[in-house]
């Protein structure tokens, strides 16, 4: 599992390795931003605000559905996803490379060619705020003391996921709902 340097291509990561995630998403979500609010087309700005929320809400689904059927299904995803259940306070997550080249294949280069630049651009804005989002969330719920009401939350609901022995569920990170939705949020804490 880990890598000789615990560096950005390993699973488990160096402390500067895991926060690339952290910088690199959020200088990615400033710079985009700053990018469609100066260059972008004016008379979109609307539907580019649309878009950002489509994005973000769009994440929310995509988060949930990788969670519950590509960590929790084929393999090697299972026993890499496995390792994090073993040790959740353990710097493991998705090398900072592969995803960000994930996000650029599979949600950049798609939306740009079928909304154009400004609207293909906005609605990856608005996954990749998600993303962070998500980062942020997942690291809070493992790492962090908060006392903040949505925070406490989120890691009352992760715990549930992480409960050995429990029902499979409660797959989302930053948001309850699409295990809501799909009947995976279970109301049996035995």
């Amino acid at each position: 599992m880990k890598g000789s340097a615990l560096g950005l291509f390993s699973l488990e990561h160096g402390r500067a390795a895991y926060r690339a995630d952290f910088v690199g998403y959020g200088l990615a979500v400033l710079l985009l931003a700053a990018y469609l609010g100066v260059d972008g087309s004016a008379g979109q700005r609307l539907a580019m605000l649309a878009c950002v929320a489509a994005g973000l809400a769009g994440w929310t689904l995509i988060e949930y559905l990788l969670h519950r059927f590509v960590l929790h299904g084929p393999e090697p995803f299972r026993r890499w996803h496995a390792e994090h259940h073993a040790r959740p306070t353990a710097l493991i997550c998705t090398p900072t490379p592969y995803s960000a080249a994930l996000l650029f294949v599979l949600v950049y280069l798609p939306a740009r060619l079928l909304l154009g630049p400004w609207l293909g651009g906005a609605l990856t804005l608005g996954v990749l705020a998600g993303y962070l989002s998500y980062t942020v969330a997942h690291h809070a719920t493992h790492h962090w003391r908060g006392r903040g009401r949505w925070l406490l939350q989120r890691k009352r609901w992760h715990a549930l996921h992480h409960r050995p022995g429990a029902h499979p569920g409660h797959y989302g990170v930053t948001t309850g709902f699409w295990d809501r939705a799909f009947g995976s949020a279970h109301t049996d804490h035995h």
